[in-house]
């Protein structure tokens, strides 16, 4: 006879064998994992390790090549993620997949809309999406329309539709990777009293101070198969690290170059944002790495789409002393700024292009000079940038697309130093890519500073500033409200001045 006890530990999923294929490359091989309800399942391994491709499987977006899932009433398969649904298992995806041109609210309930009467219950709608977006934090108003919302929000509504039904098993695919602060520490507070309730969560970060604090196992995929499973607090960081790329892992942050020299490379003079940033003034010089910290909504980014003449900006801005007047991208690109956007989908590559049109794009005048674009010499720019960087792939034919988020970082970086600038901003240099990946990025930043280059980061996560900048800047709606360097440079000082009052509104920083 089954005890009750044994009944509640059996299995909500498991797979066996489960292996996929596409053409001749297999993407996954013969993983077997047991997801038993009320825990907190972790799944980590480097970009390309297989980790989305089992995800998917699990949850009806593809089927396995080989192998089989069953649930407590025997074997099953989903050939679309609604019969997954209605078995109880829902992901929440890594991409944003919503309707631009609809609300808030429309896409909480897009296609399990509430009637009465016969009509569409907007209202009702709009109140259970305002509660439960409300309890992950945010206040973004169910009656905006998806596409005038931060890409934080938009991942927010994303998860609030997941969570709008009780399911048995949730899969969470980077799920912080746009988020901050206290809207992860409210996403995990969530996905903690979704295991009290008894449901299986799966869990998918690259963010391992996280899986540490929340994993009750954590199964390891590296090259598409397992190297194990273990208890998550068996596991350091370090050891999930080592793990993941089979081997030793270096310090994480490269040795910081020596003091930055005096010479201003960048200066920003009472730039204003209209509706985002006001008044705001710093320097950034040779050889240095500036951080900008803050809360989502303090104005980072678009104070630098404003400098870099992708927003409406006033002020003025000075490079290596020379007045410059930026008034388009193209003008700021001239000029000797790079810009790494934050959004490498939407904003920084041409997903569904070849590799080598998006490496060339930004520097388009080196390689079609005139009537005929010089295909050989595009050619050699690619596999140079593919060497450069270890921008790692199968062949220089893929798409875009078809790249890890790592390799992806990687290209971008190299599509905008391709234009050779003075000065590179780069907006959340490794947000959703690997731990070794993440090393490869911080020193690729450290090399650009070491040859000369003036560099800025944004970035959401406090101890990625911490360990490459030499100082930070920190804002908070619209103003920069103070600096630290050296041993001041911690996450405390950082946190208390991103939710501080603005210190004398003079929005100044950066002068020596």
């Amino acid at each position: 006879m089954v005890r009750p006890d044994d009944l509640a530990r059996q299995p909500v999923l498991r797979a066996e064998n489960l292996s996929k294929e596409y053409g001749p490359v297999t993407v996954l091989s013969d993983v077997t994992l047991d997801i038993l309800p009320g825990e907190i399942h972790a799944i980590i391994g480097e970009n390309g390790a297989g980790k989305s491709t089992f995800m998917r499987l699990l949850s009806g977006y593809a089927e396995p090549t080989a192998g089989s899932l069953s649930m407590d009433k025997g074997e099953v398969r989903f050939a679309r993620p609604e019969q997954a649904q209605q078995a109880g298992i829902v992901l929440v995806h890594q991409e944003i997949l919503l309707a631009d041109a609809l609300t808030v609210a429309e896409n909480l309930f897009l296609g399990r809309e509430l009637m009465r009467n016969g009509v569409v219950d907007d209202r009702t709608m709009r109140r259970l999406a305002a509660e439960k977006l409300a309890d992950l934090g945010s206040i973004v108003s169910p009656n905006a329309l998806v596409r005038n919302i931060s890409l934080a929000d938009r991942q927010l509504v994303q998860i609030a539709r997941a969570l709008l039904d009780d399911y048995k098993l949730v899969i969470f695919d980077e799920p912080t990777a746009v988020l901050t602060g206290e809207e992860v520490e409210r996403l995990l507070s969530i996905i903690l009293q979704l295991k009290a309730r008894g449901i299986a969560i799966l869990y998918i970060s690259h963010r391992l101070d996280e899986v540490q604090r929340i994993a009750d196992k954590v199964t390891v995929l590296r090259d598409g198969k397992m190297v194990g499973t273990h208890l998550g607090h068996s596991l350091s960081q370090m050891d999930m690290a080592r793990l993941m790329v089979g081997r030793e892992l270096a310090t994480l942050y490269p040795e910081k170059s020596p003091a930055a020299a005096c010479e201003k490379m960048l200066s920003v003079r009472k730039v204003s944002v209209p509706g985002f940033a006001r008044d705001i003034t710093f320097d950034v010089y040779k050889s240095e790495i500036l951080g900008f910290a803050g809360m989502i909504g303090a104005g980072r980014t678009e104070l630098f789409e404003g400098i870099m003449g992708l927003r409406p900006a006033t002020g003025a801005v000075e490079l290596e002393g020379k007045p410059i007047n930026i008034h388009s991208a193209r003008a700021a690109i001239d000029a000797g700024i790079g810009y790494l956007t934050e959004d490498r989908k939407g904003k920084g590559l041409l997903l569904q292009e070849r590799l080598a049109p998006n490496l060339t794009l930004s520097a388009l005048q080196r390689f079609h000079p005139g009537l005929f674009m010089r295909r050989r010499r595009e050619q050699t720019a690619l596999t140079e940038a593919v060497d450069r960087y270890d921008i790692r792939l199968k062949t220089l034919g893929v798409k875009a697309g078809q790249l890890s988020g790592g390799n992806q970082q990687k290209l971008l970086l190299a599509k905008v130093l391709l234009t050779a600038p003075s000065v590179v901003v780069i907006d959340e240099p490794t947000r959703g890519i690997d731990i070794a990946n993440k090393a490869q990025i911080y020193a690729f930043i450290q090399r650009l500073v070491a040859e000369g280059k003036a560099c800025v980061v944004i970035s959401s996560e406090m101890q990625e500033l911490i360990g490459i900048c030499d100082r930070i800047l920190v804002m908070r709606e619209g103003h920069i409200t103070g600096e630290v360097s050296g041993d001041e440079m911690t996450e405390h000082n950082v946190a208390l001045l991103a939710t501080s009052d603005v210190a004398g509104g003079s929005g100044e920083g950066g002068n020596r």
